[in-house]
């Protein structure tokens, strides 16, 4: 009876089709996915054999061996349909065929990558440390070149001031020199009305 029912869990085991997969397009991480589904379903099913169900139900599977295989029967068919929905559903949440998809071309694409990718060391401090050290070193990159566009931009700053102040200090020459001029010419004015009419003049009138 357990190896009838035993043959009979592998059989549904194997038309076990989680994510609905055609096998020619299946991708590799899908293909182990569903592997270990199956595999992971065929065990739970050998482990709900026959002698143990009954062990349960000792005194009906002894009286009615029958009606107690029945029920095994659909348990066993009860129990894969439950799983395969819940697995379903969890791969259709969870977008897991596009997912693995994904790792897989990234994969593809990482052959040509001469370098290999980072991994951890399994110490702690030492990947600590050693991602901290690339972080600061591309922080002291970022604040150097921050440095010298800041120092660009201060040059130029300090030119236009100069500029200025070269400006202002042409702005007041001319100003100096036009007070000396008009200065000038306001004495030659006054010689000249002092020619034309001298205060003696003015005093003997």
């Amino acid at each position: 009876m357990e190896e009838s029912e035993s043959v009979s869990a592998k059989n549904n085991a194997d038309k076990v089709d989680v994510s609905s997969r055609q096998s020619s397009q299946t991708k590799p991480r899908l293909k182990l996915f569903n592997k270990v589904i199956e595999k992971s379903l065929q065990w739970l099913l050998d482990n709900a054999s026959f002698d143990r169900f009954s062990h349960y139900f000792q005194p009906l599977s002894k009286q009615n061996p029958q009606l107690t295989e029945a029920m095994h029967k659909q348990f066993i068919s009860q129990l894969q349909t439950l799983v395969q929905k819940e697995i379903a559903t969890v791969i259709e949440e969870g977008d897991l065929q596009v997912r693995l998809e994904e790792l897989d071309k990234l994969q593809e694409l990482a052959k040509d990558t001469p370098h290999a990718a980072w991994r951890p060391t399994g110490v702690p401090e030492q990947d600590v440390c050693s991602d901290l050290v690339s972080y600061y070193k591309k922080q002291e990159e970022y604040m150097r070149i921050q440095l010298k566009k800041l120092q660009k931009e201060n040059a130029g700053l300090a030119q236009k001031v100069q500029a200025g102040r070269e400006n202002i200090t042409h702005t007041e020459q001319r100003i100096a020199s036009g007070v000396e001029e008009w200065r000038a010419s306001l004495e030659d004015l006054e010689a000249f009305v002092s020619t034309l009419s001298p205060s003696e003049n003015f005093e003997s009138l």
